[in-house]
């Protein structure tokens, strides 16, 4: 058989690349994955949810975060972390994805060239390695090369003080204050990342509000805890010009209303470009928007039915979770397999400190949709676990309509929440209503009985 021949031809070794090319391998298909040089695994192991959850689990336990609720608010577990410090683990971490994901593709007889992918023509691509260059055809073509993030040509990158959320493992050293600007969900993540070590952040964005798509309640306790870290938010300002001043050796951002921030590094987090400019997609007959995502119908197929588009790349939920399944739906799709098109009901994980998570609706979305419902909550305080957790601010709330009891949504802030919200989940999906939480026995003590105490919480206002 042509070595350069293959069945699937997979662009991008992320979340929906790898369970794509598995996915077609496993049914015996000839399978090619493209990826840059020491991009395996993709933004996700690299610079994106690998390295970031690592670095919070690090600084959670590094910090004494999670034993603050039993020795006082004061309490610091380690003074004068150190970047090293941090970089050591998420290395560490970063190695054994990598080879995991390189043994998975080798184990499953899936080809890997690494380089960089630009069509040639619908069936064709070729592949700049580090040295040579060379060309693979493939009967199918999976697309799922991610995104990076969108750089303002106006603000002066340095890399060093003032960066991207993929350059921020390059600062020289921990800041005293830090500027980050862009409140979205990366944003927020690095903002409580810094306030976690006792550095002073200032928080810029151009709305008003933030993450509109989450519970205004559980929104409104994640900034709470944020200002009482030494957050500083500033909301509806748009940042007009950023750099640094020689005299003071400080990093500023102008705002358009007038106003000048200060600090000792600025992160800029707005928004990210998807990397579909990249591929030179007008020899496939193909094209992309202005940040560069792809346009697919719901198998995931573009407007060239051969050639197949999944992950960040064609845009929202843009979760590794999200991705994985799309990339493995592309397959089963493309090689006549059966499946299901993806559940709405998939779990958002926020991974701030403390974490949030959420299913379902939100309070909002019911009271413009005018359903009738009533709120359960169950407050970490109250339970036993969460206490020997050190966290007692967390809180656990259920949705359920007043009617029927059917549950509508589950929104999570706090210890483990990312993992807990599964439970509701699997309720919501099968359509179950809330007094299942109250009639179920949880083990005890655990996090996942706030359910039990929310559920009654709810039905006795009923």
């Amino acid at each position: 058989m042509n070595n350069s021949q293959f069945d699937l031809i997979v662009i991008g070794s992320g979340p929906a690349g790898q369970k794509g090319a598995i996915c077609a391998a496993k049914m015996r298909k000839r399978v090619a994955v493209i990826d840059r040089t020491l991009m395996i695994g993709g933004v996700c192991v690299h610079t994106g949810t690998i390295p970031s959850k690592s670095v919070r689990e690090a600084i959670f336990q590094l910090t004494g975060n999670a034993v603050r609720a039993f020795y006082g608010e004061s309490y610091r577990g380690k003074n004068d972390i150190t970047v090293p410090e941090l970089s050591f683990r998420v290395k560490a971490i970063v190695s054994r994805e990598t080879d995991v994901i390189r043994s998975q593709l080798k184990r499953n007889g899936v080809a890997v060239f690494q380089g960089t992918a630009q069509f040639v023509d619908p069936h064709t691509l070729e592949v700049q390695g580090d040295t040579e260059k060379i060309t693979v055809r493939g009967d199918h073509i999976l697309i799922a090369c991610g995104t990076r993030p969108a750089r303002d040509p106006q603000i002066p990158f340095d890399d060093k003080r003032i960066v991207d959320t993929d350059s921020i493992s390059c600062m020289e050293g921990l800041p005293r204050e830090i500027i980050v600007v862009g409140a979205g969900v990366v944003g927020l993540e690095y903002t409580s990342f810094f306030a976690a070590l006792g550095i002073e952040v200032t928080l810029i964005d151009q709305r008003p509000t933030i993450l509109d798509f989450v519970d205004r309640e559980i929104m409104e306790a994640l900034a709470y805890h944020l200002r009482q870290m030494g957050t500083t938010f500033r909301l509806g300002e748009k940042v007009t010009r950023v750099g640094i001043d020689p005299n003071r050796d400080r990093v500023f951002a102008e705002l358009e209303s007038g106003k000048k921030v200060q600090g000792d590094a600025l992160v800029y987090a707005v928004g990210r470009q998807a990397n579909g400019d990249r591929l030179n997609l007008a020899a496939a007959g193909m094209e992309a928007d202005a940040r560069g995502k792809i346009k697919v119908n719901e198998h995931y197929q573009t407007t060239v039915p051969h050639i197949y588009a999944a992950g960040d790349i064609i845009g929202f939920p843009a979760l590794a979770s999200t991705s994985m399944e799309q990339g493995r739906l592309s397959s089963c799709h493309m090689f006549g397999a059966p499946s299901e098109h993806m559940s709405d009901l998939f779990p958002y994980g926020i991974y701030t400190i403390p974490e949030i998570s959420m299913v379902g609706q939100n309070e909002e979305q019911l009271t413009a949709a005018k359903i009738p419902y009533e709120v359960g909550i169950a407050k970490y305080a109250e339970l036993a676990k969460s206490m020997m957790l050190g966290d007692e601010t967390g809180m656990l709330k259920l949705l359920f309509d007043r009617n029927t009891l059917k549950l509508l949504g589950v929104h999570v802030i706090g210890q483990r929440a990312t993992e807990i919200i599964h439970i509701g989940q699997s309720v919501l999906y099968y359509g179950g209503k809330v007094d299942y939480f109250r009639d179920t026995v949880f083990n005890y003590p655990t996090l996942a009985e706030a359910y039990k105490v929310a559920a009654l919480d709810g039905l006795n206002k009923l």
